[in-house]
């Protein structure tokens, strides 16, 4: 068995994220899955069943006719990953919540709730909030720059951490002999003031068994992989390619060992879609029939705006050149999304038609063949050290049967993925230590 073991997260869609408009059609899905309570724990229950790692639930707070299906209704996340605690017993349980427009005062005491109804599964997504659109639903004129951003939230993580220690571990004494409930001088107060937050606390909920939720950080801007460097468990990013991956791992562990921290102790996750086959020829066919039926020019072309702060595109020629002049609207959203997607643009002389085809065809993904075929390649990729799992969009239902039955069981033939859950935390199946109490 190889020491280290692939890590698995489940990341849920519902009815059709980005790039899946069309989703919500297959039959075998339920056409209100993004907000189906049922349908999110039998994908939870499928998900521990193959003994996943977590279930990541993605979130935003911004949107407009043109967003995908299930941006436009769906669960609010601690909501719902508080009832599918009740449905699980060893699936890690990943948020989405914003530095942004949140407090870490209520963050960090509804995520330590989670964290002790789950007994130790809960996992905090950090993001700055990309959607510019926000600002409007939380009484401000303007989304915070780019800087801001992330000033904001390398402070907000900090505060929150720092409200997760606001008890010791043995402060709760609970002698009903002596009458004493609490030991006074193991609670501790925050007083935290800087620059973007004033926190008094102490937090009033103790730590779980896992000392504190388990932190994810997706960016892949020289902010976002300084903030993950730094405060992250685990880094949520994209991997085009092994050679990709390999450059992105090696920078992200080599910028957290420069910080003092043990770069094993910092997990690499891309997000990977997985299609499985008969052969590797028909895993091909299914990939382009599922490309097809979920995509169409129309519904990309109003979302194509989303990575420039939702940029009106409708109201340009799609036969005349790119407009460049559309950047300006991303300083404050997915700016390096943009700029990525202006940049090639110039680069190719592209039209806004050809511009949103180019974003939208097919790219044959790395792990679609037969089921030895994907898990030849996941094995490939996870020795290579160009991550350290996956997160594995859940998009037709019967894909994920069929990557649960077929893949998993190579896997582990393959020695690279557990037979059983090495613990009851999500802490423990990431295999990442426990964080001491701090003052």
């Amino acid at each position: 068995m190889s020491k280290r073991q692939i890590k698995l997260g489940a990341l849920t869609m519902g009815c059709g994220g980005p790039g899946r408009h069309n989703l919500w059609r297959d039959p075998a899905l339920p056409a209100d899955a993004s907000v189906n309570i049922d349908w999110y724990v039998d994908i939870a229950r499928q998900a521990e069943a193959a003994l996943f790692d977590l279930m990541f639930i993605v979130d935003s707070q911004f949107i407009t006719p043109g967003s995908p299906p299930h941006y436009l209704n769906r669960l609010e996340p601690l909501t719902l990953l508080s009832a599918l605690a009740m449905s699980t017993k060893r699936l890690g349980l990943v948020g989405t919540l914003t530095t942004s427009y949140n407090s870490p005062y209520n963050v960090a005491r509804r995520l330590a709730s989670l964290d002790l109804i789950s007994k130790g599964r809960a996992g905090w997504n950090v993001v700055t909030s990309g959607d510019a659109g926000t600002a409007g639903n939380y009484s401000r004129d303007e989304h915070y720059d780019y800087d801001t951003r992330y000033g904001r939230a390398a402070e907000h993580v900090k505060v929150v951490q720092g409200l997760w220690h606001s008890y010791e571990d043995d402060a709760f004494v609970r002698d009903r002999a002596t009458g004493q409930f609490l030991n006074p001088d193991k609670l501790h107060a925050l007083n935290h003031k800087g620059e973007h937050f004033s926190v008094a606390g102490p937090l009033n909920i103790q730590r779980s068994a896992q000392g504190q939720p388990v932190i994810f950080q997706a960016g892949d801007s020289e902010q976002g992989r300084e903030l993950g460097a730094a405060t992250a468990d685990v880094i949520f990013t994209q991997a085009p390619s092994l050679e990709q991956g390999q450059t992105f791992y090696r920078d992200v562990k080599g910028r957290a060992q420069r910080l003092g921290r043990d770069p094993e102790q910092l997990l690499v996750l891309p997000g990977a879609e997985i299609y499985v086959g008969d052969t590797d020829e028909h895993a091909r066919e299914i990939e382009r029939h599922y490309h097809q039926l979920d995509h169409s020019f129309e519904l990309a072309l109003k979302e194509f705006g989303r990575n420039f702060g939702w940029h009106d595109f409708s109201q340009y020629d799609l036969d005349a050149p790119f407009p460049q002049e559309s950047l300006e609207a991303a300083r404050s959203s997915f700016f390096t999304n943009a700029k990525r997607i202006a940049d090639q643009a110039r680069e190719k002389g592209f039209t806004l038609r050809q511009a949103v085809e180019f974003g939208r065809q097919l790219r044959p993904g790395a792990f679609t063949g037969s089921a030895d075929t994907v898990a030849r390649k996941m094995s490939e990729w996870f020795e290579a050290r160009a991550l350290d799992g996956f997160n594995i969009y859940i998009g037709h239902p019967e894909q994920f049967s069929r990557f649960t039955q077929e893949v998993i069981p190579q896997l582990q033939e393959r020695g690279v993925y557990r037979t059983a859950y090495e613990g009851t935390t999500l802490r423990e199946s990431l295999g990442l230590a426990i964080p001491g109490f701090r003052r």
